[in-house]
This record gives C-alpha cells, structure tokens and sequence, in this order.
C-alpha cells in the first residue's frame, strides 16, 4: 500500500499525519466502541460486578498498563529514529529485543498478579461484595496478560517505523472476536456455560490469541515495514540496556498517575459505595478521550523521532505544532460533549440516582482534564519521541505526589474544604493544568532536540 510506505522524513506534514494518525483514530474509535460495549455487557450483571471490573482495570492492572506503555514508547521512539536514519535493520533489531523484553515483563507480572490479587484489593477498601468478586476477575486478567503485552507492542513496533494500517486491520478482527466472545460466555448464549465477570476477561483473551496470531503471522512473513528473523529475537544486552533506559523514566512517569487512581479510589470508598460506584463508571468513561486522542499524540511522535533521526530539526517543530493544532481541536470537542450530556451518559451505565448525580459532576470535571490533555499528551509523546524521558518523569512524579494526590485529600476531608467526591475530582482536574504547564514550558527550552543529537551519537549513528 503507497501511503503505508510513505517516507515521513520528507513531504507535507499534514498528509503525514494523516496517514499514521487515521487508521489509529479509527483503531482507538473500535477500541471506544469497544470500551463501551464491554461497559454495558458488566453493568448488566450489577453494580457490584462493575465496580469489581473497573477497579481492577483502573489500578491492579493499571500498574502493569504502565509498564507496558512505558515500554512501548521507548521502542517506538527508538525505532522512528533508526527509520529516520536510515537504519532499518537495527530498527528490526531493536524491534525483535522489544519482543523478548514484553515475554519476560508477562511472565513476572502474571506471576506477582496471580499471587498478591487478594493482598492489593484489600489495600483499595472495596467492599466484600466487590472483592468476592474481583479476586478471581484480578487473577484471570494476570494469568493471561501475554495476549496484551505482546499486542501492545507489536503497535509500538510498526508505529514507529511509521507502519500505523496494519495495526488497524489486527485490532478491528480482535476486537469482533472479543466481543462476541465476551457475549457468549458472560451470559451463556450458544449453549455455554454463564461466567459471569470471569466470561470478560476470558472473552477479551480470545479475541487477543487470534489478534497475536495475526500479528505474529506479519512480523515473521515480512509482509511490514518490520520484518523479524531468528537473529533478531537472540537477546542483545547492550540494545535491551538502551531500551529500558529509554522505558523506565516514561513507564514511572505514568506510575505516578496510576497512583493517583488507587489512592482516590481507596478515598472514594472511605466516602460510600454510591461514590466509588460512580468514580469506577466515570474512570472507565475518560479513557474515551485518551483511546481517541492518543493516536494523533502518538503519530506527532513519531514524525518528531523520525525529523530528528533525519537531522531535520525544524521539521521536528513543524510536526510537534501540527500534532497540536489537530489534537486540541479533537479533545476540546469531547470535553464539551462530556459537560453537556454528562447526565444521559451516566443513565447509560447506572440506574441509582446518586451514583448518576456524583459520576455526573465527575464528568463536568473529566471535561476540564480533558482541556488540559489537548497540549499534554502530544508535549509529553512529542518530548519521549526525542528520548527526551528523565525530566519529564520528575515533572509528572513530583505533580502527583505533591500536588494532585495531597490536594485531593484535603480538598475532600473534613479537616479540609470538606468537598467529598467532589474534591477528588476538582484535584485531578488542577493537576491535569499543572503538569501541562510544566511539562509546556520544558518544551519550549528546545532542550529535546540536543538531546536527541546526544543520544544518536551516544548509539553510534
């Protein structure tokens, strides 16, 4: 295919953003759609069930989550500028290394989740209801994390070396087959057994073991624009080294929002079921903006790697000002859609009135995060492009745990403003600003871009 050939270290920008960001907007618009089907098949097995579901994804498996992306940004990141470089070779290189570095991040993850699952609810304060119920869910979600991981990856992989069609295709068959899936076996059609919430997570591995065959099936046929061999998969210590350099710092700078979900989240459940009910619907509800708007964040990187991998630094701004402008007006837009219908969205997914009145001022608020993510995501994903990764980690760290997490306990303490709910929710939302403005005016020093000179030389180019 022409477009997915195209050579992003030359040409207009636009028509190359274009042509890596549109098939991941229309992967992240089947994973929203996704998302929210999934949604809907949980809350009808109750509000207890969905809270076990969400809690579970939003800060068991949140934690691995960020590994995981931390991972996966540094070896896209790494790949783009070997692409731009020229250097497609040490790209499949760096690309079969990711593929050992994901097995060996799986195997430990299931093995701690699968063990310590009880331990870690308990630290959350959910209810007995909700942990007879999420411990098993937690245990099934670790044991088959390898589906994830390897698919998670394998984006970042063919992202990166500017290949974003393929991806599309594989996460369009998964999804299906997770969702049928999921149909069958949560509530028994077709002659299975009912499963319940165990039917989810069953279902969602379903359809990731035939999206990896799939993926599998590309990397090793050559049919992209990374094709591995047998010589690419014998571990090399010195490129594992450069990608967990790479990793780490973004992987504990999104740590640091991970922490923010399971304190509020145990906070939430200090304040009542009805609360944390409703902040485990209105968390799976903002990751819509996210699975939206990353895709273009994510694409703006690589076109930043791949500018510097090229030596064409004004390139790399031009491509950093064009992420933006197409990234605000996405996000702004969800924002307005989610202060003014936030009352019928959250009659989608709940029934109790209180639970629909507090997620409905959660949301006025996500709206406001969401304003603020229109510049952070794509300043942040443009700076990892660079390998610019170890201020922007201390900046995002430091934000959580001196800024938002303190504000929100005091903000919803009685010792405080005494806001409840709301205080939570106001926190993520001033926290959601201060990051972007720190990690804005590390920008705008221009230092990223030495730093990428630095790294390439440090590398060998």
């Amino acid at each position: 295919m022409q477009w997915r050939d195209r050579d992003h270290t030359q040409g207009n920008l636009w028509v190359s953003l274009a042509v890596l960001a549109l098939p991941l907007l229309a992967q992240s618009a089947g994973g929203v759609a996704f998302q929210l089907i999934d949604l809907g098949f949980v809350s009808r097995l109750g509000e207890d069930a969905t809270t076990a579901v969400v809690v579970t994804n939003q800060a068991l498996r949140q934690a691995f989550f960020m590994l995981v992306m931390g991972a996966s940004f540094g070896a896209q990141g790494l790949i783009a500028r070997k692409v731009g470089e020229g250097r497609r070779e040490d790209a499949e290189h760096v690309a079969g290394q990711v593929v050992l570095l994901g097995a060996f991040v799986s195997l430990a993850a299931g093995a701690l989740g699968i063990a310590l699952a009880p331990a870690l609810l308990d630290g959350l304060h959910v209810s007995e209801a909700v942990h007879a119920i999420a411990v098993p869910y937690a245990r099934w979600v670790f044991a088959l994390n390898f589906g994830f991981v390897f698919l998670f990856l394998f984006n970042a992989i063919l992202q990166g070396a500017g290949d974003s069609t393929t991806p599309l295709v594989i996460s369009l068959v998964q999804s299906g087959v997770s969702l049928f899936a999921e149909w069958v076996l949560i509530f028994g059609h077709l002659g299975a057994p009912a499963l319940g919430v165990q039917g989810v997570v069953l279902g969602l591995a379903a359809g990731q073991l035939v999206g990896g065959a799939m993926a599998l099936r590309v990397l090793f046929r050559g049919r992209s624009r990374v094709h591995l061999r047998a010589h690419h998969v014998k571990p090399d210590p010195s490129v594992i080294r450069s990608i967990v350099v790479l990793s780490w710092p973004p992987a504990i700078q999104m740590i640091g929002g991970f922490l923010v979900n399971v304190v509020f989240i145990r906070r939430v459940g200090e304040l009542g079921a009805d609360a944390q009910a409703a902040y485990a619907i209105g968390l799976r509800l903002s990751m819509v903006g996210p699975m939206l708007a990353f895709p273009i964040a994510g694409s703006a990187s690589v076109l930043v790697g791949q500018g510097l991998g090229s030596g064409n630094v004004p390139r790399a701004w031009r491509a950093l000002r064009v992420g933006l402008t197409v990234h605000v007006a996405l996000l702004w837009t969800l924002a307005a859609v989610l202060a003014l219908f936030r009352g019928p969205i959250m009659n989608a997914f709940a029934s109790d009135p209180e639970v629909i009145a507090i997620g409905s001022e959660l949301l006025l608020f996500q709206a406001a995060t969401f304003a603020a993510w229109a510049f952070f995501f794509v300043f942040m994903r443009a700076l990892q492009g660079a390998g610019d990764v170890a201020v922007p980690m201390l900046l995002g760290l430091g934000n959580s745990l001196l800024l938002t997490i303190p504000l929100g306990l005091w903000m919803s303490s009685d010792t405080g403003l005494g806001w409840g709910p709301r205080g939570i929710f106001a926190a993520q939302a001033i926290g959601s600003w201060s990051i972007t403005t720190l990690t804005g005016l590390w920008l705008a020093t221009g230092r990223w871009t030495r730093r990428a000179r630095a790294l390439a030389a440090s590398m060998g180019a």
